[in-house]
């Protein structure tokens, strides 16, 4: 069970992350990373982040290619909810294939 605190920085983090993710993929033309959920712990130091990406074969690639770059989104991170948040919790980074998972049932339903 959430407290609300935890469901709060869930969503401002989100917001944010959402908005570092918009803005790093406008280079990258035919690329769509967004935010899907946002799981923060007890304690708030960990922060489970879960990305659906578009094309869903580069999944694996991108997330990859994020937790090797969690160090400079973290820094942004903390630039932007500095007045929100005293700790910045660290960030890890996860594929969210529901959406897959949904496609397939779908089609095994028809």
């Amino acid at each position: 069970m959430e407290t609300t605190r935890q469901n709060k920085i869930s969503r401002l983090l989100q917001k944010e992350l959402s908005e570092i993710f918009l803005l790093q993929t406008k280079a990258m033309p035919g690329m769509l990373v967004s935010v899907s959920t946002v799981r923060i712990s007890p304690d708030m130091s960990i922060a489970r982040v879960y990305l659906s990406v578009f094309p869903s074969e580069k999944a694996e690639e991108m997330v990859k290619n994020i937790n090797d770059n969690m160090k400079s989104i973290r820094y942004e991170l903390g630039t932007r909810v500095r007045h929100q948040l005293r700790i910045i919790p660290e960030l890890k980074f996860f594929v969210d294939d529901s959406l897959d998972y949904i496609e397939k049932i779908d089609s095994l339903l028809k």
